[in-house]
């Protein structure tokens, strides 16, 4: 039998350890469909899956203001909480995707593109059918007044006048959205999960919540201007895959302000320092993965900070590195922190969207 003691000190680990390890999860889904791109799409019988893993396991399906509330607030968050998303505004999403939710009284928010929703495509909702949603309480949100990426500024072009020309038109999407369907949150979702730390300022500094989409859960240390989302379309529509991700817990990482930059030529980025800010995992599981190059090395510099130096040239295009770790105090679940890196061609060029 344990000891008085060591029991009196478990109990006290579990009570440090609950306010960290309470944590949502926000899912980041396009087309719901069988005929649209794979890689942004999950099949209806697929997503049926997914939302009735959630009723089946007690997850807690929240509207995503309950959660930036709580990130604002500094609330803990209710464990196993789920936030559904979806960008792109398309019509499958209606037809397809809404009567599974309505199925379990799911809440869920879709980021629009108003000056596409304005060119009335077949392929996406209305403004008719989005007020109706919104009056249902779906949560109509922002991507941007075009589908236009937040770092790619066009050649011959001043920076500042064109970051200004960004703003004008993020608050134009706004103002149509407030007037179309009566919410205004003031949450945008970065077109193709690109930005900047310059981006995240000017952001910051207009009063916008910011969601991108490298993995990750979500907690109170989490930053407003870059919430993590994980993609739940092909080809990480597996449930095996997604049940660890919706376990997963987010682990708080210091950058510096080099580190923390996201945009390089190919070649220039050739390794990167973080300071993990936790006593609840087991450092030596640590393991962080990189696209195309795979499992990297880690290197601790000090008992909290870890150096990667990647094995190989990361390739143009969107990169990411996801770190995790398991929890000491909850057996079974993994910290998970998401890195993502713009890189450009070798002439500095950008890469195909």
């Amino acid at each position: 039998m344990k000891s008085f003691t060591s029991m009196l000190l478990g109990l006290l680990a579990t009570c440090l350890f609950t306010y960290s390890t309470n944590a949502s999860v926000i899912l980041q889904y396009h087309h719901v469909s069988d005929d649209t791109p794979k890689s942004t799409s999950i099949s209806p019988q697929q997503f049926a899956k997914h939302m009735q893993y959630l009723a089946d396991n007690d997850f807690t399906v929240l509207p995503l203001n309950e959660v930036v509330d709580a990130i604002k607030q500094q609330q803990p968050l209710p464990n196993k909480s789920v936030v559904i998303t979806f960008d792109d505004a398309y019509l499958n999403i209606l037809e397809n995707a809404k009567p599974i939710l309505d199925q379990h009284q799911f809440p869920f928010t879709i980021f629009i593109n108003p000056g596409i929703v304005d060119k009335g495509s077949p392929h996406y909702l209305s403004w008719s059918q989005l007020k109706a949603m919104a009056d249902d309480g779906v949560m109509i949100a922002n991507h941007g007044f075009e589908h236009e990426s937040w770092t790619r500024v066009p050649k011959d072009t001043n920076f500042n006048t064109w970051l200004a020309q960004k703003i004008a038109l993020l608050k134009k999407a706004e103002a149509k959205i407030k007037t179309e369907t009566g919410q205004s949150w003031q949450y945008f979702a970065y077109p193709y999960g690109e930005f900047s730390p310059r981006i995240q300022q000017l952001l910051e500094q207009n009063q916008f919540i910011a969601f991108s989409q490298q993995s990750g859960a979500v907690g109170q240390d989490t930053d407003l201007t870059s919430i993590p989302r994980f993609p739940a379309s092909q080809p990480y529509d597996k449930l095996s895959s997604l049940k660890d991700k919706l376990h997963s817990l987010p682990l708080s990482v210091t950058l510096s302000d080099q580190d923390a930059q996201t945009i390089y030529t190919k070649g220039a980025l050739k390794n990167v320092t973080m300071t993990i800010n936790s006593d609840d995992i087991r450092t030596e599981q640590l393991n962080c993965y990189v696209t195309s190059v795979g499992k990297q090395p880690v290197k601790w510099l000090e008992d909290k900070q870890l150096s990667i130096t990647f094995t190989e040239t990361l390739p143009s295009g969107r990169v990411r590195s996801n770190c995790t770790a398991p929890s000491i105090s909850q057996p079974g679940r993994y910290y998970w922190y998401s890195k993502p890196w713009f890189i450009l061609n070798e002439d500095g060029s950008w890469y195909p969207h």
